[in-house]
């Protein structure tokens, strides 16, 4: 377990004062330095509608960054299959598989899409005392997400994204016919078999992403594909999401036994202090996403300050805030093995965001020579 892989997700976030063409530059740096870091992949997020966010379609900045780089895998974390097609996916994996062969994660995700009637995913039993696992994970309450489902923007973002009329496919049926397109093996009801030049075939490591024991884990288990569990999104249920996966895998012709990346935000700098000076925007940041206002530009230390803090605010981001890993080297690579003994992770994913660029790369700099030495 010490030489636990470490990887990278980035969301390109654009900091206040600043714009899209810079954060992309800012990513394709950091991507960069990831590589001569030794961080095992790079990933980027889908997000639609933020004004703080330009990651908006994850094939585009992997094209880039695939460019810009040589040997980190690339990948997406994830492709939102809510508003698009089986064969829309593997086309365009299969593009940057001919373009670079054998470097990319196609990373995919529900966001949206249709749940069978039933996921059948069995009880999970996790052992939190007082909001902690016997190791000293923090997990909090959960929270719900439902108001933000009802919001005018989540509204807008689902008819922006859709054909009017449209309805998206199934999930477990969805990802499915994206194995079935990619080994070769698919066949319509009538018979007429698919084959996608390029796309049949491609050298893709196919990951699934959820933040639950639901339907993601089990059709990830099921089909014996590997699994990201978002401890940064939802801590309170990333025990259940990894067990969850855990009881339904079964072995695969890609996998033999089951594999679990669990995702942790951090900041790290020299000092405790300067670490929490570079974090003090994540609440007001995570406060715009929780509200429905979407992501806004990352504030600076003194834009956090400033905002009018109420105890609905707190409340909202309470539970992301008390689990972001803030501080020097050793006090984040610490709560990191904490994170991956109690979650059994067998990869751990990295996302920071700071309003000043280099101290972000500063982070994953401090962050990868203190890990080398574990």
């Amino acid at each position: 377990m010490a030489n636990t892989p470490l990887a990278v997700l980035d969301l390109v976030p654009i900091s206040s004062g600043s714009d899209a063409a810079q954060a992309l530059r800012n990513s394709i740096d950091l991507a960069r330095h990831a590589e001569r870091l030794g961080y095992a992949r790079y990933w980027f997020a889908e997000h639609h509608l933020n004004p703080g966010v330009a990651g908006t379609s994850p094939a585009v900045l992997l094209a880039l960054t695939a460019a810009a780089t040589s040997t980190i895998r690339l990948g997406s974390g994830a492709v939102q299959l809510g508003h698009r097609t089986a064969l829309a996916t593997v086309e365009e994996f299969g593009l940057l598989d001919t373009a670079y062969p054998g470097r990319f994660d196609l990373g995919l995700g529900r966001s949206g899409g249709k749940p069978p009637a039933t996921t059948d995913a069995p009880p999970v039993a996790t052992d939190v005392v007082d909001g902690r696992t016997p190791g000293g994970l923090r997990i909090p309450a959960r929270f719900s997400f439902e108001h933000l489902l009802k919001s005018p923007r989540f509204v807008l973002h689902k008819k922006l994204l859709q054909q009017p009329g449209a309805e998206s496919q199934p999930y477990d049926e969805q990802i499915a016919d994206i194995l079935a397109l990619l080994d070769g093996t698919y066949t319509a009801d009538n018979g007429v078999e698919a084959h996608i030049v390029p796309g049949e075939g491609a050298d893709l490591q196919v990951w699934i992403l959820g933040s639950s024991a639901g339907i993601s884990a089990q059709v990830a288990g099921a089909n014996g594909l590997r699994f990201a569990a978002n401890y940064h999104v939802s801590p309170a249920t990333v025990l259940e999401a990894a067990a969850g996966y855990r009881a339904a895998f079964k072995p695969s012709a890609e996998l033999d036994r089951p594999y679990v990346s669990v995702s942790a935000d951090v900041v790290v700098a020299e000092d405790e202090a300067t670490a929490r000076e570079l974090a003090t925007g994540y609440g007001l940041w995570v406060r715009s996403i929780r509200s429905g206002e979407g992501a806004i530009q990352f504030p600076s230390p003194e834009e956090a300050r400033a905002h009018p803090w109420t105890p609905e605010d707190t409340a909202l981001v309470a539970d992301r805030v008390e689990t972001q890993f803030v501080g020097t080297p050793g006090q984040v690579a610490d709560q990191l093995e904490i994170l991956r003994d109690a979650t059994g992770a067998d990869e751990l994913v990295i996302t920071s965001i700071t309003h000043d660029h280099a101290d972000r790369v500063r982070t994953y700099e401090l962050l990868a020579e203190e890990w080398s030495g574990r």
